[in-house]
């Protein structure tokens, strides 16, 4: 009863304020049609009294039909743009006009032309007049003398919006028009020549930008916000480069890095983050084949509570799957995905959590069995890559005959497809966890006459992702540093993880069998500026406030991982960020029958070394890191990194590290 009620009142409120407006706008015309039309009585003796109020009556009604017809009493003026101005000029047009027919054809005593047309200009004139000055007194109501009016408590801080475009018009309008928002406009800075020195909204645009970086230290402005649209990576990049230097706090006026931008996605001031940074533009992908690949379909995910896997949930299950089953060891983190989508569905999706291992090859078949899904998504592995270095047989015992385990409960119950998240650490592998992950795609590649559509899904380091490099480097710059890297030299290829994500699902959908796909990851990122920018992001400066230390690579670390799109090895697939790896697959007697020997030996080894050795047994391409990383700076991967420079001009960097 209260929310009926309370909605009632609203509904009154509204149509108060509009029936106010309808008064105020035939009080105004009303004076606006008897000031222009009894100047006619004192030259026409023919235009009496009766003859005046009749006409005028009759100009209103026209108005007021023609503004109803087109809806001009339901804008909300305080917000109003030219378009709801030109609507009310397009209805007096129409209803000066009507009034013209009505006049020549009905009444005997004709109003000159001239003096219609004045009578309904005057009238437009003076209630769009109202509306401005309605719209100032909502902006400024400092302007009432004797009152101090205050719409809002908080006190705004002034900023700069970089852009006098069409977003950044879109941001100054919302602070504008907020009673709420932290930040009011002081100024736009734009490099359009034809801008500079105009007004948008009463506010100044200023520029070019190469100028206002030695100006803003002289303005109230400690906030700068970025409001270019459809920006590449090297613009978006030059752009936080040099309006840093300004000692402002740079922000971006953009989509939340926690999606990718859809209809439905809605700009906000946000904070820039690496993930901006990155030396590649981010890739979005919305279609309706990859879409309708998962819909309505019992799906299987592997490893859910994971960041790929739990983010492989999220994307799924707006995809409106029949069924999702979440499979994971780990409680705590698939617990969270569940809330997450219970949530963000309320009850809409079918979920199921189980909680297994991939070791069990008898359970699997149990859980495949009973929820017999249509698709599978293998994302369960150990990661970490040192860990994994002590630890190789039990990395071999889960990512190798975890993964077999999963694929033989798939093709046993005749499942349609599965899609195997992989990794750059299996090309040429140099660490157990790269190795073992390229013997996965070996299986995969041995099962091409099976019913089942076996894939493997290849790709980079994900920005943010549990044990990755960027939460290791937040948590050393919150406890006052050092923040540490293995050498100052090493480069890796990053992605964002929904970004990662929307491409696996883009491959998985593709019918083919026993192929690797291969994910475009762009240029390679030098670790070392990684670590800085994240420091400066975090309002401290590297080598001043926070020092950077060098600690040597750890067991089986390269300072490359090698480039997955090369022309020569690689087939373009329909999408241009993805492709297909040429190399030629395995006999699937050959290499269960090598699994089973691995198998066997596997449990008469007790040291790391022995289960490496019987690893490279299969794996050809397993050498040592050393190896690779003797002629490393050689390697084609180098070129693309370019030099490095610390974005902040006021420190030298010399080549060594603190």
């Amino acid at each position: 009863m209260r929310r009926i009620s309370s909605r009632l009142s609203k509904k009154a409120k509204g149509k108060q304020r509009v029936f106010t407006l309808f008064l105020v706008d035939v009080i105004a015309l009303l004076a606006s049609y008897a000031f222009i039309l009894q100047r006619i009585a004192l030259v026409e003796s023919k235009f009496n009294t009766f003859v005046l109020v009749r006409t005028v009556l009759a100009v209103l009604a026209c108005t007021v039909v023609c503004r109803i017809i087109l809806r001009v009493q339901n804008t909300m003026w305080r917000y109003a743009s030219a378009g709801a101005f030109l609507r009310m000029v397009l209805a007096d047009f129409i209803s000066g006009w009507l009034f013209l027919a009505m006049d020549r054809s009905l009444f005997s005593v004709h109003v000159p032309f001239a003096s219609a047309v004045a009578a309904i200009c005057v009238g437009l004139i003076a209630t769009l007049s109202l509306r401005f000055v309605y719209q100032l007194l909502r902006l400024h109501p400092e302007w009432l003398e004797g009152k101090h009016l205050k719409f809002s408590s908080i006190e705004k801080e002034p900023i700069a919006i970089v852009g006098a475009g069409s977003i950044g018009v879109l941001l100054a309008r919302e602070l504008i028009y907020s009673d709420n928002a932290k930040y009011t406009p002081y100024c736009f800075i734009d490099n359009d020549e034809r801008k500079i020195g105009t007004e948008v909204e009463g506010i100044p645009v200023m520029g070019p930008d190469e100028e206002m970086v030695e100006v803003l230290h002289s303005l109230p402005i400690k906030t700068v916000v970025i409001a270019i649209p459809n920006r590449s990576h090297e613009e978006q990049r030059a752009a936080f480069e040099k309006y840093k230097k300004t000692g402002c706090q740079v922000r971006l006026y953009d989509y939340p890095l926690s999606e990718l931008p859809t209809e439905s996605s809605k700009r906000a001031i946000r904070d820039v983050r690496i993930e901006d940074l990155l030396f590649r533009d981010i890739v979005s992908i919305v279609d309706d084949d990859t879409i309708n690949a998962y819909h309505d379909k019992t799906i299987l995910i592997t490893g859910a509570g994971g960041s790929i896997g739990g983010e492989l949930t999220m994307q799924l299950a707006s995809c409106r799957p029949q069924k999702l089953i979440l499979l994971d060891i780990f409680e705590n983190g698939v617990y969270d995905i569940e809330q997450e989508l219970l949530r963000k569905y309320r009850g809409k999706i079918d979920l199921e959590v189980v909680i297994a291992t991939v070791c069990n090859a008898k359970h699997l078949d149990y859980i495949f069995e009973k929820y017999k899904p249509d698709v599978v998504f293998h994302a369960a592995a150990h990661k970490h890559v040192p860990l994994m270095e002590n630890n190789s047989a039990e990395a071999i015992r889960n990512n190798v005959f975890g993964t077999y385990n999963v694929i033989n409960a798939s093709e046993k119950l005749g499942i349609k497809r599965f899609i195997l998240i992989s990794t750059d650490k299996a090309v040429n592998p140099t660490n157990v966890m790269g190795a073992t992950k390229r013997l996965c795609e070996m299986i995969i590649q041995s099962r091409i006459d099976s019913e089942t559509e076996f894939v493997a899904v290849r790709f980079g380091n994900v920005l943010g992702s549990s044990g990755s490099v960027v939460p290791l480097f937040k948590k050393q710059i919150s406890e006052g540093g050092p923040v540490t890297i293995t050498d100052k030299r090493i480069i890796r290829y990053f992605m964002a993880i929904p970004e990662a994500v929307q491409l696996v699902l883009r491959a998985g959908s593709m019918h083919e069998k026993g192929k690797i796909y291969v994910l475009d990851m762009g240029k390679p990122v030098r670790i070392l500026d990684l670590a800085e920018n994240l420091i400066y992001l975090s309002g401290f400066r590297p080598y001043k406030d926070i020092d950077i230390l060098e600690v040597g690579l750890r067991p089986g670390e390269k300072l490359y991982e090698e480039l997955l799109i090369k022309t020569q090895e690689c087939i373009r697939t329909n999408d241009k960020h993805i492709f297909i790896e040429k190399e030629e697959g395995f006999e699937r007697r050959e290499m269960d029958s090598a699994l089973q020997v691995l198998r066997n030996n596997l449990d008469l080894v007790q040291d790391n070394d022995s289960a490496r050795e019987l690893l490279k047994q299969l794996v050809p391409t397993y050498c040592s890191a050393d190896e690779v990383n003797k002629n490393a700076i050689s390697a084609e991967e180098f070129e693309d990194v370019g030099e490095h420079s610390y974005l902040d001009s006021d420190i030298s960097y010399d080549g060594d590290i603190l």
